[in-house]
């Protein structure tokens, strides 16, 4: 029966009746530990990708916080403008652009927020394990029997 390799590697041919069971324990030895380390590199991969999404996300989330800062420092211009002039063409100007600055931030939250919801976690990864565990746990059955 010819074992199968992951990464590109073609399947080696692997006869049973030829070897002794210390190599058969060996060579199951050896196929366990490649098959954790390609679930270790397929999580890394997987975790990459969602650090991205993270990075980006919080980012937005930034650029959100400073418009926010910046809306509530203008609203006060604006109602401090309001109140001394009273005559309606200066605050109101600040008025128009205080609401462009809370429109742009709310902009950048919602899509920070995207971003966010975007992560997928690892479901490949999840999947391997999953099935590994499925394969370990036939194995240990059928030699327990």
């Amino acid at each position: 029966m010819p074992a199968t390799r992951s990464g590109g590697q073609e399947p080696e041919e692997f006869d049973v009746a030829e070897h002794s069971l210390g190599e058969l324990v060996d060579e199951a030895k050896g196929s366990v530990s490649r098959l954790i380390r390609l679930e270790l590199q397929l999580a890394k991969l997987e975790l990459a990708r969602d650090v991205q999404k993270i990075g980006m996300g919080t980012a937005l989330f930034a650029v959100a916080a400073v418009l926010g800062h910046m809306f509530l420092i203008l609203v006060a211009i604006t109602v401090g403008l309001g109140i001394m002039a009273a005559g309606l063409a200066p605050w109101l100007s600040f008025l128009i652009v205080t609401v462009a600055f809370l429109l742009i931030a709310g902009l950048a939250a919602f899509l920070g927020l995207r971003q966010f919801r975007k992560r997928q976690g690892f479901p490949r990864t999840s999947a391997a394990i999953a099935s590994t565990k499925t394969m370990l746990s036939r194995h240990r059955q059928s030699s327990g029997s």
